[in-house]
């Protein structure tokens, strides 16, 4: 495994935590699908949480929000959306960005934003 993706794991698994301590029921993690992937889906109320996480290290030229772009975006709607046609529930979709930062191999902060995206400028509908 290399060092990014170990990064890249370490900084899921601290959402997925922090995630867990808010009340969300993780549904699945690194779901993927040809041509896209959602690193974690995960059950909180009455919405479906469709979870980008983006690990960086302190002070890197780019954010981890910068890094979702609008062709990311579309990849994870369309993986969203044939999640939700293997998984057919009631709960309302809700995209999300959760960006890590790391220092020294821990992880030092979590931004999360929630609705970080939505499918307004989509020709798909849920």
């Amino acid at each position: 495994m290399s060092k990014a993706s170990e990064t890249g794991k370490l900084g899921e698994a601290a959402v997925r935590r922090y995630l867990e301590k808010k009340g969300a029921v993780i549904l699945d993690q690194n779901y993927r699908i040809a041509g896209g992937e959602i690193d974690i889906i995960a059950a909180l109320g009455d919405e479906l949480l469709f979870v980008e996480v983006k690990t960086r290290r302190r002070g890197s030229m780019v954010s981890g929000f910068e890094a979702v772009t609008e062709r990311k975006k579309m990849l994870i709607m369309r993986t969203a959306i044939h999640y939700c046609m293997e998984h057919t529930d009631e709960l309302q979709p809700r995209f999300d960005v959760a960006v890590v930062s790391m220092t020294d191999g821990r992880i030092c902060d979590i931004d999360y934003l929630e609705n970080a995206f939505d499918m307004s400028d989509c020709d798909i509908i849920f």
